[in-house]
């Protein structure tokens, strides 16, 4: 019998998430993620794919988030018309976080096009249009956690929480049968133990193999008592000295919700009471809408919360959703007194562009960047203490204060992936995945370091192709590249 895994995306780099089982012929992906970054990254995502589309037989999604997702509207596009198992709620966000993607690569293409016509260049498709992400939706396959299901013969899988974002899933995988059979563990993106909304991380027991992503598997966040802290001060510093507004760029999906929570519970502390509180996110204003019909799968505090305040929900109290284009560009001839929580996370798109480019030259105003940067991206660049951005064509000076709070990050650090996997009975062979290669190196080493009897941890390279029949021993195979 052959079963193998092959390594095609998110290998010693955080997006694109892509990883393929051939289970005696039968093809399933794990995840089918957009490459974010700079525009040489973005590029990228027109390259063909690794494996024929048209071969695939089903999909298992970890989660909604773009950089796990964002290449599945391509793939139904390319040929694929099998079923993608998923959680219910991430198939809810799908079709909202998808539809966005399809706009804005329409959007984006007829800006270039634009460009390229005047350079006697021929005309640039999208990606995939919102046609291709009908497609997608009826291909969904919702599934509650807990729910086994048979993806193909010999093949099962199971979902678990993994405390991310709404429907994120660690995905358990039983691959054969008898004695031959053996399990695989996806981590997909791990959550924090201890953050509001959501529950913990779900610790699984056993494996014979664990991929488990390496965001953070360099630094250790924050505790949250630490981060209100920062966050307090932040607010009431800038609240005394300044005459600006404040920006948060972030995720439309969990980072915008968890921030919402945080301004319902602290607003009294944090003196936000003169202060108007923006969400200025179609996309994040209807991934609230579906945080707040799901509030069954959140934490018990949230769920208490809910029960105890009917008609004032904590996440749609204190705050203006902000819908229109024109609402937003509105918001920009006011220059003190808002709060503007907008995406995109890494400021390598949507309104908070256009909000930068009219506060990012005030010193008066602050920005908080409370979420993982790619490098190469306008976040990432403010972060390392950019001067200035190009904006919208414009040079756009730094004077605003940067704030970076690490500690809101919805993805677990290195003491906290650490913990996961020690879980496992047996220190299972572990692939790292889902990171930038420094961070990957930093937690390899923590894992199991040098002299040490500490299990097999290897870092996975794009291409790499695992022998899965030989477990527990890690026997590559050449290459699909």
């Amino acid at each position: 019998m052959q079963m193998t895994l092959s390594f095609l995306g998110a290998a010693q780099e955080v997006t694109g998430s892509c990883h393929l089982l051939d289970i005696s012929g039968r093809q399933v992906l794990l995840d089918c993620g957009l490459i974010q970054g700079g525009k040489l990254d973005a590029l990228r995502n027109h390259e063909p794919f690794l494996f024929e589309p048209t071969e695939i037989h089903a999909v298992v999604l970890s989660h909604a988030h773009i950089d796990h997702s964002g290449r599945l509207p391509l793939l139904v596009k390319s040929g694929f018309t099998g079923p993608i198992y998923t959680h219910k709620a991430t198939v809810e966000l799908c079709e909202v976080m998808l539809r966005d993607a399809a706009m804005l690569q329409v959007r984006d293409v007829e800006r270039l096009n634009k460009k390229r016509v005047k350079m006697e260049l021929p005309p640039l498709e999208p990606l995939f249009d919102e046609e291709d992400v009908a497609l997608v939706i009826k291909q969904f396959v919702a599934l509650d956690y807990g729910q086994s299901v048979q993806v193909v013969p010999q093949l099962t899988a199971c979902l678990s929480d993994a405390g991310h974002i709404l429907g994120s899933a660690v995905v358990e995988l039983w691959l054969g049968e008898g004695s031959d059979r053996k399990k695989l563990v996806f981590s997909g993106d791990l959550g924090r133990a201890g953050m509001p909304i959501l529950d913990d991380p779900t610790l699984v027991d056993d494996a014979d193999l664990v991929l488990m992503e390496s965001t953070y598997g360099d630094r250790l966040h924050r505790s949250w008592d630490d981060t209100l802290e920062e966050l307090k001060a932040i607010f009431a510093k800038t609240i005394k000295e300044s005459r600006g507004n404040i920006l948060l760029p972030a995720f439309s999906v969990g980072r915008a919700q968890e921030l919402l929570y945080l301004f319902h519970l602290y607003a009294k502390e944090w003196a936000l009471s003169n202060w108007r509180i923006c969400l200025d996110s179609p996309m994040a204003i209807k991934a609230t809408q579906i945080y707040v019909a799901n509030y069954q799968l959140m934490d018990e505090d949230f769920k208490r919360f809910t029960r105890l305040s009917p008609g004032k929900h904590p996440l749609l109290s204190n705050v203006d959703f902000i819908d229109s284009t024109q609402e937003s560009m509105e918001l920009n001839e006011i220059h003190q007194g808002l709060i503007i929580i907008a995406g995109s996370g890494m400021c390598n798109g949507g309104r908070i562009r256009s909000h930068l480019e009219h506060n990012l030259a005030n010193p008066q105003s602050d920005v908080i960047i409370c979420g993982f940067q790619a490098l190469g991206t306008p976040g990432r660049l403010l972060v390392d203490g950019a001067e200035s951005l190009t904006i919208h064509g414009r040079n756009i000076p730094v004077a605003a204060k940067i704030h970076t709070v690490g500690g809101l990050s919805a993805h677990a650090d290195q003491a906290e992936l650490i913990h996961w996997y020690r879980h496992f009975k047996h220190t299972p062979p572990l692939i790292l995945i889902h990171g930038e290669r420094e961070a990957q190196e930093r937690l390899k080493a923590e894992l199991a370091p040098e002299g040490s009897r500490s299990p097999h941890v290897v870092i996975a390279q794009r291409g790499d192709t695992l022998d899965l029949t030989a477990l527990p021993e890690l026997l590559w195979l050449p290459g699909q590249e």
